[in-house]
C-alpha cells in the first residue's frame, strides 16, 4: 500500500533539526582514534548506523561515530582527523547521499569494507508535490541526492534488512567471528519483528489515519502502517504561520481528524505550538531517531520507538 506524503509548503516550521548523537557504548569517547584497537574497528556515520554496528558486532567491534553529540546529522562536514581514523578502519557503516562529506571522504578511502545502508533495502521517492508542482522544502529534510527518502531506519521491516546485510558484510570481513556477528543478527531482527507487530497492531484500529510533522522523515513508517503524513514545510525554524495558511491547515486537520501537530526533542516547539493553538491542536514529540540525547525519550532505537508508537497511538484515536 503506497501511502503518499503530502507536503504543505504555505506553512513555515522547523524543518532544519539539531539533533545530537548519545556517546555509544561501545566507542572509548569522541577523543578515541578508530582503528587503534585489537578489536574489528568500525566507523559509523551517525546513529542508527552506529546502533546496528554495535548490536550486530558486539564485544568483538569498536565503534566509532562520525557524527558527535549534540551535531546535526545532515550538515556533518568531515574533518582532517576523522578522514584518518576512517582510512584507518576495518569497515564504515553509511548512508548513502544522507550525508554528502560522508560519502565523499568514503569514495576517497582505501578502506577495505565499505557498508552502504541503502543499497541494502529498496529506497522510494515520497510524494513531495503539492497541486502539480515541486514543494519548496529543505531536501536535507526530505528527500536527498537521488530523489529518494534515506529515512529507512524509521521502518523497521526496512531495518532488519538492512541489518541482515550489515551482518553478512560483518562475517565475510571478520571470518574469526562470523557465527556471534550471524546470531547477534538474527537477535536484532527478530527484535526487529516484534516492533514491527507492535506497529502493526498498535496502528491497526484508529480513529484518523492522518499525522502532522515538522519534519518530513516517517514516509516509510506511514507506508508501512497505512497512515498518511502531512509534513508542514519551511524555510525558517522560527518563522510564524500567516492566519490564513494557519486556516488552510485547520481545514485539512478537521477534514482528516488530525488532533495533533508532532515536533523533534530538540528543535524548538515555538511553530508547532503556535499552529496548534490557532487550529485548536494538540502537540507532541514525534522522533526521528537521528541521535540520541538526555532529551530522547528513550535510551536506544527500541525504546524511542516505543514512545512514538504511544505518540502516533495517542494522536491518532487508537481504539
Amino acid at each position: 500500500m503506497n501511502v503518499r506524503r503530502r507536503l504543505i509548503p504555505s506553512v513555515a516550521t522547523a524543518a532544519v533539526t539539531a539533533l545530537g548523537l548519545a556517546t555509544l557504548s561501545a566507542c572509548s569517547g569522541a577523543s578515541a582514534a578508530a582503528g587503534n584497537t585489537d578489536k574489528f574497528d568500525v566507523v559509523a556515520s551517525f546513529y542508527p548506523m552506529a546502533y546496528l554496528a554495535e548490536q550486530i558486532g558486539g564485544n568483538h567491534v569498536h565503534v566509532t561515530s562520525l557524527t558527535q553529540p549534540g551535531q546535526e546529522p545532515h550538515d556533518l562536514e568531515i574533518s582532517a582527523r576523522q578522514t584518518a581514523q576512517l582510512q584507518e578502519s576495518d569497515a564504515v557503516l553509511y548512508l548513502k547521499n544522507l550525508q554528502p562529506s560522508v560519502d565523499d571522504a568514503v569514495a576517497q578511502s582505501e578502506i577495505k569494507t565499505k557498508i552502504d545502508a541503502a543499497s541494502l533495502t529498496s529506497l522510494e521517492k515520497h510524494g513531495n508535490e503539492v497541486g502539480g508542482h515541486a514543494a519548496e522544502h529543505d531536501d536535507s529534510h526530505g528527500e536527498e541526492a537521488g530523489g529518494k527518502d534515506p529515512h529507512i531506519w524509521l521502518d523497521p521491516v526496512k531495518y532488519a534488512q538492512v541489518a541482515e546485510g550489515v551482518g553478512k558484510a560483518f562475517q565475510k570481513a571478520d571470518p574469526d567471528h562470523a557465527a556471534d556477528y550471524k546470531k547477534n543478527t538474527a537477535a536484532l531482527v527478530k527484535r526487529l519483528d516484534a516492533l514491527n507487530t507492535q506497529f502493526k497492531e498498535g496502528l491497526a484500529d484508529t480513529g484518523s489515519k492522518v499525522f502532522i510533522t515538522t519534519h518530513a522523515a516517517f514516509g516509510y513508517l506511514a507506508e508501512r502502517y497505512g497512515l498518511t503524513e502531512e509534513a508542514i514545510n519551511g524555510l525558517d525554524p522560527e518563522s510564524e504561520p500567516s492566519a490564513a495558511r494557519v486556516k488552510d491547515l485547520e481545514t485539512m486537520a478537521k477534514a482528516d481528524g488530525v488532533t495533533t501537530v508532532f515536533y523533534e526533542t530538540l528543535v524548538s516547539d515555538k511553530t508547532a505550538k503556535t499552529i496548534a493553538g490557532d487550529a485548536g491542536l494538540k502537540t507532541d514529540v514525534l522522533d526521528p531517531i537521528e541521535g540520541i540525547t538526555s532529551k530522547s525519550r528513550g535510551k536506544d532505537y527500541f525504546s524511542v520507538q516505543e514512545a512514538n508508537l504511544k505518540a502516533l497511538r495517542s494522536a491518532l484515536g487508537s481504539k
